[in-house]
């Protein structure tokens, strides 16, 4: 893996610039994007429907710190007189899109989420519009990561057929081809916090780590490489792990495709915690059934959920999670502590964190 190493970084060109921005979530929104929303945002919000995931707590909090913000709890995004007036909401995963959130709420100038994902609210008319976007990403790295270790153990005890062998009463000690995973590598494609947390997790069970972002990077605690993603291919091939942690962009869209899972080692195992989108079923199917891959572990599938009879569901090289890797009772505190630490950068007029390039879709 001396590549990995020593290879230089790529050199950006004005011709491959634009196309490999957006593919990977590891850089935060550009500095013009930044002070689109301090200029959106000159003010803060006269009044903010936030969503029922809070309580009264909650807003209390808020109201020490903007005591002249109205604040109105509802537990729906719909027709209604507080929000048709707000200019400020936080709200987790609703119902509606951005489309209609801004029918609902013409006034609106602050949208904070409490998910990382976003793609729901980026409606062509949306992403037009003067509306600052922010989400609560970075807050998912602890769960998420020890949720794949979970899945990575899972496949190596065999714990999927000894489940199974449970409920069947079937034959003692029965043969597994069980693995260690000390000794193998992990690739984490879409290096961000999720990477992060988890490469230090995993490099303690003796994995080499290899991180895969936009552009070759000086590798942090716990990661022997980060390469950029002109070299996923090579990196791809060394994997005896797989992690997709990527946003669903228009170029992540079935990043995962068929040429893409031809150049996987043959027996690796593939976990997508990222964004079901990313992935080519029909291809990832057909990688499992030939052998390429030796199992799946997905959180996130697209649709969601899968139908009732869907292949991926009766594979027995499959665990599916069903979009349960981010959920943590530490999940809301956290989502609130970025959404007050906005409101309160609002009020000192600094920059707010983890606004969204609506463009770029992240």
């Amino acid at each position: 893996m001396c590549w990995l190493r020593n290879s230089p970084p790529a050199v950006q060109t004005p011709g491959n610039a634009g196309k490999r921005r957006g593919m990977f979530s590891a850089a935060g929104p550009s500095t013009a994007t930044v002070e689109t929303a301090m200029t959106a945002l000159a003010a803060p919000p006269r009044k903010l429907v936030i969503g029922p995931q809070l309580g009264q707590d909650a807003i209390e909090r808020i109201r020490l710190l903007a005591p002249d913000t109205h604040v109105v709890r509802t537990d729906r995004l719909r027709p209604d007189p507080d929000l048709a007036s707000a200019d400020a909401v936080w709200f987790g995963q609703g119902e509606v899109d951005g489309e209609q959130l801004l029918e609902i709420a013409p006034g609106l100038r602050w949208l904070q989420t409490f998910g990382a994902g976003v793609e729901r609210w980026l409606t062509p008319r949306f992403v037009e519009s003067d509306v600052v976007l922010t989400n609560t990403s970075g807050i998912h790295g602890i769960q998420i990561a020890e949720h794949v270790l979970a899945l990575m153990l899972a496949f190596a005890r065999g714990l999927p057929r000894l489940v199974q062998s449970q409920r069947h009463q079937a034959l003692h000690h029965p043969r597994l081809d069980q693995f260690e995973l000390a000794g193998q590598t992990l690739v984490i494609v879409g290096f961000g916090r999720i990477g992060q947390a988890l490469a230090l997790r995993a490099a303690a069970l003796g994995l080499t780590v290899i991180g895969v972002k936009r552009h070759n990077a000086p590798p942090p605690e716990g990661v022997t490489a980060i390469v950029g993603s002109e070299d996923v291919d090579r990196a791809l091939a060394l994997a005896d792990h797989v992690v997709a942690a990527l946003p669903l962009t228009a170029n992540t869209r079935h990043f995962f495709d068929e040429r893409r899972f031809a150049q996987f080692k043959r027996g690796a195992y593939f976990y997508n915690v990222g964004r079901g989108g990313s992935v080519d079923h029909a291809a990832l199917l057909g990688a499992l059934t030939h052998g390429r891959l030796a199992g799946a572990g997905l959180d996130v599938t697209d649709p969601e959920p899968l139908p009732p009879h869907h292949p991926l569901r009766r594979s027995e090289k499959v665990i599916l999670t069903v979009h349960t890797a981010g959920a943590s009772p530490r999940y809301f505190d956290r989502a609130l502590a970025v959404a007050l630490d906005n409101l309160k950068r609002l009020r000192q007029g600094r920059p707010l964190v983890n606004v969204v390039d609506k463009r770029a879709g992240y």
